[in-house]
């Protein structure tokens, strides 16, 4: 075996072994340890993904070297690394441009505690990616609930407070669905590795036995991390979630915390149960009926919001149903179009969340959108990218956005015509959604201020001026070189996107 296949193992293990040393460290030690920690597990996770290409074909790593059922295993190929290196890339970023806002809002002696979560948050990120055994999973999806709780309330205000309950409650809702889900599967099957459930799924399917449990475990299985990931209806704990926590903890739930829930569920579709079963089983049709709902309802409850913050957040709810609707479409390529949309998303959203901090910096902290008038010309660097993020959301060509939405068209002309059109329609009125509350955003950062009332404390303060920030403008540049390669040289990604999909099973 090659040295660089452990890599996927060192990650998970450094990134745990992270977060039980950072308890000790001071607030400076921690932050540097932690920014080391997460360059070396991204340049891991970038020579993992070049040695995939270059292997084109998966392999397995068994922990301690003992065969299932008494062993766990990691699974790696081109998808899971490449997943892994995106991740890695959009934390590091998220937590460079919230830097600054998290030694204002987090006191200095529990800056330490919110490195623990990161740490822990990556390690349970990394282990859904790669791991091959699904009670490993639900280990790590309990890991990623309470680290993410825990970025949620470290600033312990009373909003915050009451988003991490409501978060928690919706969670444990979730993983208690996901849990008996499991449960059943293994009861049918006798498996937790992944490769064995689905060998023995498509006999038991085959057979005709057991038919009814195995839907229904499937379907707890699947609406367990729809909860999870905020898929409309039950994204009530979303909003308050990122709208109220550091600017880092919303850039880094919204990007990742959904995702990781999401690829799992991808996982689940092909490597256990088989995405022709989940086809048959018309579990897909209501994910597409919610996926479409999510689409429009989110970006309807974005254009009521006077809150910039949650505005973005409300924003992800209409994302995170795009990417149920390219699931609902039941074919390889609507997955195909969810998982760029995937990364697109949370390039996007990262972006918007940290260049909306910077806007609100220059508005004397306040987040209504009257007082965020002209703050693209006090904050320049905020506003280009928060416009780049919004022509991204909307679809506008160049960008990562237009190239899922094609991507989504694409997959449903090629689908039949019950959800094409459906598909296309909804589409069109999400597009137009988005440009009504991302533009009009647009248009209110560039509007002088001199036309508007700024007697207000907050209107005399951005008067003055903000200090210019480096690591937070890097951080800005490079976000926005993301969205700008995804949106540029979409093709070489999507052909890996493919590629990766094609061994995944």
């Amino acid at each position: 075996m090659d040295f660089i296949q452990n890599f996927p193992f060192f990650s998970i293990l450094l990134s745990l072994g992270s977060g039980v040393l950072t308890s000790i460290m001071s607030k400076r030690v921690a932050r540097l340890w932690n920014t080391l920690i997460l360059v070396v597990i991204t340049v891991m996770s970038a020579v993992l993904f070049i040695y995939m290409l270059e292997m084109q074909k998966p392999y397995t790593f068994m922990m301690g070297h003992f065969p299932a059922p008494w062993g766990n295993e990691i699974r790696a190929g081109v998808l899971e690394a490449g997943m892994a290196l995106f991740f890695c890339m959009i934390m590091l970023l998220s937590l460079i441009g919230g830097q600054e806002h998290l030694n204002q809002e987090v006191e200095d002696t529990k800056i330490n505690l919110y490195y623990i979560m990161v740490n822990l948050l990556l390690s349970s990120l990394l282990a859904l990616i790669y791991t091959n055994d699904l009670f490993t999973a639900y280990v790590f999806v309990e890991i990623n609930t309470i680290s993410a709780c825990g970025l949620i309330m470290i600033t312990q205000s009373g909003r915050t407070i009451e988003a991490a309950t409501r978060y928690m409650i919706m969670a444990s809702l979730g993983s208690g669905l996901l849990l008996m889900g499991l449960c059943v599967l293994y009861d049918i099957t006798g498996h937790l590795l992944m490769s064995n459930m689905k060998e023995s799924i498509a006999y038991v399917y085959a057979q005709g036995t057991y038919n009814i449990p195995l839907i229904a475990s499937i379907g707890m299985v699947v609406v367990g991390l729809a909860i999870k990931s905020a898929l409309y209806p039950f994204h009530t704990w979303l909003p308050d979630a990122y709208g109220y926590s550091t600017v880092s903890s919303a850039a880094i739930l919204s990007s990742l915390v959904s995702k990781g829930y999401i690829f799992l569920l991808i996982k689940i579709f092909f490597r256990v149960v088989g995405f022709e079963i989940i086809v048959n089983t018309k579990i897909v049709n209501i994910l597409f009926v919610f996926g479409l709902l999510g689409m429009i309802m989110g970006s309807v409850n974005a254009i009521l919001e006077n809150d910039i913050r949650r505005m973005i957040a409300f924003s992800s709810v209409a994302q995170i149903g795009y990417i149920y609707m390219g699931f609902g479409l039941g074919t390889t390529m609507g997955i195909v179009a969810s998982i760029f949309h995937i990364l697109s998303h949370a390039s996007t959203k990262s972006l918007l969340f940290v260049a909306g901090a910077g806007l609100t910096d220059a508005s004397g902290g306040s987040k209504k959108f009257a007082d965020l008038t002209g703050s693209g010309f006090r904050n320049p660097m905020a506003g280009i990218a928060f416009t780049i993020g919004a022509c991204s959301m909307v679809g506008i060509p160049l960008f990562s956005g237009f190239i899922s939405k094609m991507q989504f068209a694409e997959a449903a002309v090629q689908n039949s015509l019950q959800k094409m059109l459906p598909t296309l329609i909804c589409l069109a009125i999400s597009t137009v959604l988005n440009a009504i509350y991302f533009m009009k955003t647009v248009i209110r950062i560039y509007t002088p201020a001199g036309k508007m009332v700024k007697k207000t404390q907050a209107g005399e303060a951005t008067m003055i001026g903000i200090r210019e920030h480096t690591l937070y403008n890097a951080a800005l540049v490079f976000m926005i070189l993301l969205n700008v390669v995804l949106g540029c040289c979409s093709q070489p990604i999507v052909d890996w996107i493919t590629d990766g999909l094609a061994m995944f099973g």
